[in-house]
C-alpha cells in the first residue's frame, strides 16, 4: 500500500510543478501583449501612467491581502508589515527607486519596440550582471561565463543590426531595452541586501516597492506632460478604458506571484531555463500574431541569445554544484 501511495504523490508533485510552469508562461505571454496593446493601441501618450497605474493595481491588491490576513488569518496568508514605518521606508526606498527605474524603462522598451524584438533588446541583463557583480561586488567570473555573456553580446548586435533593417526598428526602445536590462542587474544585486531588512519576505518587498513606486511615479509623470494628456484624453471616462487597464494591473501582480511561485516549487535554475525557453515561444507567437517576416539572420541572433543565456545558465549551476562540495569536502576534514 505504501508504495502505490508514494508514486501517487510524486505524481501531484509533477503534475503541480507542470501546472506551475504552464500559468507562468500563459501570464508572462499575455502580460507582454497586453502591455504592448496598452503601451501601443490606446492612441494615450502617456506610458508612465499606465505603469503607474499597474503598480497602484499591485500595491492595493497587496494592502487588501495584508488587511485581510490580519482579519482572517486562518483563510488568508500574507507576511505582516507596514510601508508607512519611517526605518522601512529609509531601508527599502533605495530598491524602488532601481524598481521604479525598471519596470519604467522596461515598458518604454515594449512601447517602442515590437514584442518579437522585445527579448533580445532586453537580453543585457546577464552581461550587465557579470559585469556589476565584478564592479561592485569585487567577484569574478569564470572565463566559460564569460564566453557565454560574449555570445550574448554578439546575439545582441546581430539582432539589432538586423531589426534596423525593418520599419519596426526604434533607436530610443532599443536604448530604453538596455537600460532596463542595467535598471534590473542592479536591482537584482540590490534586493538581495535589502531582503535582510524585511524577513527574507519577498511578497512584502514586493508590497513596499509597489507602494513606493506609487508615489515615485506622480513626480516622473508630470516632468513628461503626462497629466495634462491624460486629463484631455478623450477616452478617459469609458468604461472599457478603465477596464483594459484593470486587466493590465491584473496582469502586472500576477506575474510578479506566478514567478515566486515558480521558483518555490521548482528552483533558480529551472525558472531560468522556462523563463529562456519562454522567450523563445513568445518570439515566435509575436511573429505570427503581428504577420511579421524575419530574416535568417534576425532569427540566428535569437538562437544566439538563447543559446547563450541557457549555457551561461548551465555553466554557473555547476560551478555552484563545484563550490557545494568543496565546502561539503572542507566540513568533512
Amino acid at each position: 500500500m505504501y508504495q502505490p501511495l508514494e508514486k501517487e504523490n510524486l505524481f501531484t508533485k509533477y503534475i503541480r510543478i507542470a501546472a506551475v510552469v504552464a500559468a507562468y508562461w500563459v501570464i508572462s505571454i499575455l502580460t507582454v501583449f497586453v502591455n504592448k496593446a496598452l503601451l501601443s493601441g490606446l492612441k494615450l501618450d502617456a506610458p508612465l501612467f499606465v505603469t503607474w497605474f499597474q503598480v497602484l493595481t499591485s500595491s492595493t491588491i497587496c494592502f487588501t491581502m495584508s488587511a485581510l490576513s490580519k482579519r482572517y488569518p486562518r483563510t488568508v496568508s500574507f507576511p505582516d508589515g507596514n510601508p508607512f514605518d519611517k526605518d522601512t521606508f529609509r531601508k527599502v526606498v533605495p530598491l524602488s527607486i532601481l524598481f521604479t527605474a525598471m519596470i519604467a524603462t522596461n515598458n518604454l522598451c515594449l512601447r517602442h519596440v515590437g514584442v518579437a524584438f522585445y527579448y533580445v533588446g532586453r537580453s543585457l541583463t546577464t552581461v550587465f550582471n557579470v559585469l556589476l557583480t565584478y564592479t561592485l561586488l569585487g567577484q569574478k567570473t569564470s572565463q566559460k561565463a564569460v564566453l557565454c555573456c560574449v555570445m550574448i553580446v554578439v546575439g545582441f548586435l546581430i539582432g539589432v543590426d538586423q531589426e534596423s533593417l525593418t520599419e519596426s526598428f526604434s533607436l530610443i526602445g532599443t536604448v530604453f531595452g538596455v537600460l532596463g536590462s542595467l535598471s534590473l542587474s542592479l536591482y537584482s544585486i540590490q534586493t538581495k541586501r535589502t531582503l535582510q531588512h524585511v524577513n527574507q519576505e519577498v511578497w512584502l518587498l514586493s508590497y513596499y516597492n509597489n507602494v513606493y513606486s506609487a508615489v515615485l511615479f506622480i513626480p516622473l509623470m508630470i516632468i513628461n506632460g503626462e497629466v495634462h494628456e491624460v486629463l484631455n484624453y478623450e477616452s478617459l471616462l469609458a468604461p472599457w478604458f478603465w477596464g483594459v487597464m484593470l486587466i493590465g494591473g491584473i496582469c502586472g501582480f500576477a506575474i510578479g506571484f506566478v514567478t515566486t511561485l515558480q521558483i518555490k516549487v521548482t528552483s533558480p535554475l529551472t525558472h531560468n531555463i522556462s523563463g529562456t525557453a519562454k522567450a523563445c515561444a513568445q518570439t515566435v507567437i509575436a511573429t505570427s500574431w503581428y504577420q511579421e517576416t524575419k530574416s535568417v539572420l534576425w532569427w540566428t541572433s535569437n538562437v544566439v541569445v538563447l543559446l547563450g543565456s541557457a549555457f551561461y545558465t548551465r555553466v554557473k549551476q555547476v560551478e555552484m554544484d563545484q563550490q557545494h562540495r568543496e565546502q561539503m569536502n572542507n566540513q568533512k576534514v
